[in-house]
C-alpha cells in the first residue's frame, strides 16, 4: 500500500467545501468529489445537485439509513436537505446546459497548464470510456473545480503541459485540488494557492510536468 503524502481524500474534500461560496448551486462528480457534500460549513447554505435528478442532496447516507431508491450519480446512497426536489433526468441536464449551476467539482485523469480537462477516456481500446455528463458540465457550469490525486499510482504526473488523453473540454478548469496542493489556473499558467502540510514548492515541481508559479 502506497504511503499517503500530503492531504488525504477527506482533507482534499474539506478544502473544496471551504472554497464554495454561500448560496451556491453545485454539481458533484463521481469519486472523490462525492465527499464534498459531507463538509458544508455551518455558516453557509450550499445546494448540491446530482445529475440523475435531485436538487438538495445532503451527506452520504450511513449504513443503517441507506435507501436504494435515493442515490447520487455514482450510485451511492445519499440523504436530502429540507426543501429538496426530484425531477426528470432531462430537466437535470436543462439546469446544467442552461447555465444554472454555479460550480461543478469533477475528478480528472489529466489537466493541462491552460485548464484543458481529460476525465472520460485514456484512448485505449481495452478500457470502456465513461463520458457521463462531464462534457455537458464543463460546457454549461460557470466554474469548474477539479479534485484528484497529483500523480497516478505509478507516479506519473496528472498535471501536464498538454493532455495526452481525449479531452472533456478545452480551457475549462478554474482550480485544481490535489493531495499536494491547490492550484489556480490563470491565463499566465498554474499558480500555487496553497501547499499541503510538509510539501515544499520544489517537491511539488518535481511531481508536476507543467510549469508552476508562486503568487
Amino acid at each position: 500500500m502506497l504511503e499517503q503524502v500530503g492531504w488525504d481524500r477527506i482533507e482534499m474534500a474539506k478544502k473544496v467545501a471551504l472554497d464554495i461560496p454561500d448560496k451556491s448551486y453545485v454539481n458533484l462528480g463521481i469519486g472523490i468529489p462525492e465527499l464534498v457534500a459531507d463538509f458544508v460549513p455551518k455558516d453557509r447554505e450550499v445546494i448540491y445537485q446530482t445529475e440523475n435528478g435531485l436538487l438538495g442532496m445532503g451527506r452520504v447516507a450511513d449504513k443503517k439509513n441507506e435507501d436504494r431508491e435515493l442515490v447520487n450519480a455514482g450510485k451511492k446512497c445519499v440523504t436530502t436537505i429540507s426543501g429538496a426536489s426530484f425531477f426528470h433526468h432531462a430537466d437535470s441536464f436543462a439546469m446544467i446546459r442552461g447555465g444554472h449551476i454555479d460550480i461543478c467539482v469533477l475528478g480528472a485523469m489529466q489537466v493541462s497548464s491552460n485548464g484543458d480537462l481529460a476525465n472520460w477516456s485514456t484512448g485505449s481500446n481495452s478500457i470502456v470510456p465513461a463520458v457521463g455528463g462531464a462534457m455537458d458540465l464543463v460546457a454549461g457550469v460557470k466554474k469548474i473545480f477539479v479534485i484528484t490525486q497529483h500523480n497516478t499510482k505509478k507516479g506519473i504526473p496528472k498535471i501536464l503541459d498538454k493532455c495526452t488523453f481525449p479531452l472533456t473540454g478545452k480551457n475549462v478548469v478554474d482550480r485544481i485540488y490535489t493531495n499536494l496542493a491547490i492550484l489556480d489556473v490563470n491565463k499566465e499558467g498554474l499558480f500555487v494557492k496553497e501547499l499541503a502540510d510538509n510539501i515544499s514548492f520544489e517537491y511539488l515541481k518535481s511531481k508536476t510536468e507543467a510549469n508552476l508559479f508562486q503568487y
